[in-house]
């Protein structure tokens, strides 16, 4: 399946409108019983579905900043605070995603959301860097091994980001967002999603879905940085296979979600899919910020069907 780049309308949006709007994203992201992730079904040992649903909040606030605080500003802000309401990291990879589009989104203008998040991305500094840097430290995500360029542990002064990214980009698929516009996002996460929602009405089934479609094109780098790349292939290897049979959007897709739900979680949730839950969170956060909160809801692709059978919504 080929799908086609997503680019959104002019819109207008202000710094209250994207904070909601990332607080819903990552709302409806750990709300949907994806695989192998934290959910309203299911705890980490180390980390509750509460935590998450704290960290939604902590990242609307900071984002609420958006259109007067740098990139890296808000990533360290939204990486302290976690730190210290939740104590533990819940959300670093959807602040480093988040925190450029917000930015972006208020731009605003006539440009395409991909256009202006361009600028925004190539306008940051190595005080940006610095900044992103200590985040990371300070959050210290699973499975983060050393680099021979720009290692986390090991640079502590002002960092080319962008440089520092696209080194990255092979073992690190928010690094490789960074280095390609977020080619992963406009490309495959946020059409996919768009396009689910609209032709199935139903929000949690197609959250899923883009889950499995993003799993299935891109072995996930945070299982690949625990337990190899072999590992991570063969666990998107499974997600295609789960989307060959329909995905949650059939009977047999979905009675094979459980039983793999549970393998995932064996050992210590080493197989945790994280990487790909952020990038469905930052699908979310895109269309919801080019389409608004309340498609994502099902509404227009509900008003659609209803319209096409010649009945009336009052």
């Amino acid at each position: 399946m080929r799908l086609r780049s997503f680019d959104p309308r002019p819109y207008t949006l202000n710094p209250d409108t994207v904070s909601l709007t990332a607080q819903v994203a990552c709302l409806l992201e750990v709300g949907s019983p994806k695989p192998g992730n934290v959910t309203r079904f299911a705890d980490f040992s180390d980390t509750r579905y509460i935590d998450f649903l704290t960290s939604a909040a902590v990242m609307g606030m900071a984002l609420r900043k958006a259109d007067r605080a740098t990139t890296g500003s808000l990533i360290l802000e939204a990486a302290r605070e976690t730190a210290r309401i939740v104590g533990r990291n819940t959300n670093l990879g959807i602040a480093l995603l988040f925190a450029p589009l917000s930015k972006a989104a208020l731009l605003g203008g006539r440009r395409p959301l991909r256009s202006c998040l361009s600028t925004v991305l190539a306008s940051l500094t190595p005080t940006d860097g610095q900044k992103i840097y200590e985040a990371i430290r300070l959050a210290a995500p699973g499975g983060l091994g050393e680099a021979a360029q720009f290692d986390v542990r090991e640079t502590h002064g002002k960092v080319p980001l962008l440089e520092a990214m696209r080194s990255a980009m092979e073992r690190d698929s928010i690094a490789s967002e960074y280095a390609t516009d977020f080619e992963i996002t406009f490309t495959i996460g946020a059409p996919a999603l768009a396009r689910f929602v609209k032709e199935s009405g139903d929000p949690e089934a197609s959250i899923i879905q883009t889950y499995l479609t993003l799993l299935s094109r891109l072995p996930d780098s945070l299982i690949a940085r625990k337990c190899g790349g072999p590992e991570a292939r063969r666990v998107s290897s499974q997600a295609g296979r789960i989307l060959g049979l329909g995905g949650a959007f059939t009977e047999a897709g979905r009675q094979k979600l459980p039983g793999w739900d549970r393998a995932l979680r064996k050992g210590g949730n080493r197989l945790n899919p994280g990487t790909t839950a952020d990038l469905t969170a930052a699908a979310l956060f895109v269309v919801m910020l080019e389409k608004g909160i309340e498609y994502m809801l099902g509404r227009e692709g509900k008003l659609s069907r209803m319209q096409s059978r010649g009945l009336s919504i009052r």
